[in-house]
């Protein structure tokens, strides 16, 4: 919740005026319940079910790593999330191997915004997962890491130019 990638696009969807929601996983800081990799999806709709009660507005869904493999998982079948960005996708991390099959009837607008040295995304193996998502998509690479280490702010920027083209394209 605190880490700067996560910090940079919330900077980018409230340069658009949208209120933005940010948590811990359980087991995370403060938060209670234990962290198994699974039932965080569950948090993710819990999170979903907070903003629809307090705003009554279309939702973006923005994730980082982790965040990002749950977020899609829970927002893809969403009627209420309307588009999906995913920064730092991770393809295999800390022993867990991500699937994301689900993304071949996911036709939401989607932005897949990676470092291309992301060590828990490779290259060819995150153009092969976006290759089977439906459309609409868009991969970006940039240069950097995982945590786009001295590009965050090009980070953002394409984040916000991507959010830009959508809506725009939605008037």
């Amino acid at each position: 919740m605190h880490n700067k990638v996560v910090f940079h696009a919330m900077k980018a969807l409230h340069a658009f005026g949208f209120p933005v929601l940010r948590f811990n996983f359980r087991g995370t800081g403060l938060s209670a319940g234990t962290h198994d990799g699974r039932e965080e999806v569950g948090d993710v709709q819990a999170a979903l079910a907070w903003l629809k009660r307090e705003f009554s507005f279309p939702v973006i869904f923005a994730g980082f790593s982790f965040g990002a493999a749950r977020g899609l998982r829970a927002c893809c079948p969403d009627p209420d999330v309307r588009m999906l960005i995913s920064l730092g996708t991770p393809v295999e991390a800390e022993g867990r191997l991500y699937s994301y099959k689900f993304l071949s009837a996911c036709n939401k607008p989607k932005l897949f915004l990676s470092g291309d040295h992301d060590q828990f995304g490779p290259h060819d193996a995150l153009e092969e997962i976006v290759s089977t998502a439906a459309e609409p998509k868009e991969l970006v690479f940039i240069p950097g890491d995982h945590f786009f280490e001295g590009h965050l702010n090009e980070m953002r920027m394409t984040v916000e130019s991507w959010l830009q083209e959508q809506l725009q394209s939605r008037r």
